[in-house]
């Protein structure tokens, strides 16, 4: 009798603990949809999914050479290849390293490293203008769910044909993921002094995987084998597309039918303060995609150095670009009027560091001016970004998946050449005159930056921006909004202009003002 006593108790009690559960439930649902708390949970999901691809990018530098060439013996020697878990992983790996390879091995490395951005290239215009028209959060969703099969094809991948799909693959899931990422902080944050933070710390994150892959996939790779690297960060995307989901909910947006179309993505191109900076942006990063892949072999030549020393030649640098990014972000909200001028500083450091690159003569010395070469970079990134946003908020319509898709297409640019044409320019005319080459290139485009002095001036006083804030509407919900009191204004028949919106505007206000907001 007592246990039937008892029972009754425990059914309460358990309905009671899923009661305040669901309560609970509800009330973390409730606060992850604030807005500012939302936005900055979004922000955390862009920045994972920055940290992945860049991750997934650098991770292989350690791995794929050396797997290849075990995969090669195994073909020569007529053998299954062998297991990636390694029980002498050093003496493999040196032995490895000197055994004879094939006449295209070389090719082989530079086509697979080069994969991923000439796939990212051709896919981002599309990816552009797909998001301009369905919204960030579909995409970056659709971009998570690649990566995820990418990561999972390079950890069971036993061929190099295997190898090729899986970084191809990267590349169309980081057109998707990293330009509606971008562009969904743009969006969000549209007050310039945090969308100049947000996109800063996103930076810094993309820096922070670029660094940290090499180190992290040699490590487990020498003594957990080639999987346990690659199942890592798959699941780690597993988990930022769960988040993505349940924060961002995109496949219940009703307002997606009403959304207005962005600015085409070749109208953007043709935009000439666009074109500057994303000259910039490709001219920036060249010495950095250039260096990859030919630095190891000249450091080897001259210096005789070790490879833990090639393996740790960039991780220092990590620290001056956030230096960097810390420094832009501070002096951008001050002097918000001269972005230019950073970017034009940090294309100058960069050239100066370049030209220095040869003439080290030890790791030491080396990584001074890497060190310099990151710290500009952080300074023209930190600094054009926002301004690309800035560009479309006053020049096009507040829909920002093309015009990110241009700078991501800026980076491609630089990383698709770098593994094909720095080496053949090292075999042709030597390190010295690529680093000359690459110094000269960015001190020359510095003066170029000043054709954007007068951008901050472009801000108008009566904007459709401003009038749309002071309504609490952001970015792409601020487009959508207006297209919805629009409807209700049956006279705004006023074009755009070919200089912005600032006529359109001032004359919606007169007639506003004098009708009621309809058209005279």
């Amino acid at each position: 009798m007592a246990s039937t006593g008892h029972a009754p108790n425990l059914a309460q009690v358990a309905a009671s603990k899923l009661s305040q559960m669901g309560d609970r439930t509800k009330q973390l649902g409730t606060a992850m949809q604030e807005p500012a708390r939302q936005n900055r949970i979004i922000l955390v999901i862009v920045c994972v999914v920055l940290l992945l691809d860049n991750m997934l990018y650098m991770v292989i530098v350690p791995i794929i050479p050396d797997y290849l060439h075990e995969l090669q013996e195994a073909a020569e020697h007529s053998l299954v290849p062998p297991s990636p878990t390694h029980g002498n992983s050093s003496n493999a790996t040196a032995a490895h390293r000197h055994a004879p390879a094939g006449d295209n091995f070389d090719v082989q490395i530079g086509v697979l490293f080069a994969s991923k951005a000439i796939v990212q290239l051709l896919v981002n215009p599309l990816s552009g203008t797909f998001i301009d028209r369905v919204g960030y959060d579909i995409p970056l969703v659709i971009g998570l769910s690649i990566m995820f099969l990418s990561t999972l094809m390079f950890a069971l991948a036993e061929n190099y044909a295997a190898l090729f799909v899986a970084r191809s693959m990267q590349g169309i899931g980081s057109a998707f993921a990293d330009t509606s990422g971008i562009a969904l902080i743009a969006d969000r944050y549209t007050e310039e002094a945090e969308r100049s933070r947000s996109l800063g710390i996103a930076l810094a994150f993309i820096s922070f995987g670029s660094l940290v892959a090499p180190p992290f996939g040699g490590i487990l790779y020498q003594f957990a084998g080639k999987r346990v690297p690659f199942l890592i960060l798959a699941a780690v995307c597993l988990a930022d597309g769960v988040m993505c989901l349940v924060v961002l909910k995109p496949f219940s947006n009703r307002e997606r039918a009403n959304m207005p179309v962005g600015t085409p993505i070749y109208r953007l191109m043709m935009d000439p303060y666009i074109a500057v900076v994303a000259g910039a942006l490709t001219i920036c990063n060249i010495p950095l995609a250039f260096l990859e892949p030919t630095i190891a072999n000249w450091m080897e030549e001259t210096m005789h150095s070790s490879q833990w020393e090639i393996g740790m030649t960039w991780f220092p640098a990590f620290f001056p670009h956030v230096l960097g990014v810390f420094l832009t972000v501070k002096l951008a909200a001050k002097y918000p009027h001269l972005q230019w001028f950073y970017g034009a500083i940090g294309m100058v450091f960069i050239g100066a560091s370049s030209c220095t690159v040869p003439a080290c003569k030890n790791f030491g010395e080396l990584m001074i001016p890497l060190c310099g070469i990151c710290f500009g970079i952080a300074f023209v990134d930190t600094a054009l970004l926002p301004t690309l946003g800035f560009l479309v908020d006053v020049r096009h319509v507040s829909v920002y998946g093309s015009v990110y898709a241009i700078a991501d297409i800026s980076y491609c640019v630089a990383y698709a050449m770098g593994p094909v044409v720095a080496g053949k320019i090292v075999h042709d005319l030597g390190f010295v005159q690529l680093n000359l080459g690459m110094g000269l290139a960015n001190v020359l485009y510095a003066p170029a930056l000043l054709l954007l002095k007068n951008v901050a001036q472009m801000r108008p006083s009566y904007s459709e921006r401003n009038m749309l804030l002071e309504d609490g509407a952001t970015g792409l919900y601020a487009s959508i909004k207006m297209e919805q009191q629009e409807k209700k204004r049956k006279g705004l028949c006023a074009t755009m202009e070919e200089n912005g919106i600032e006529t359109f505007v001032r004359r919606s206000f007169s007639e506003e003002e004098s009708s009621g907001g309809e058209c005279a």
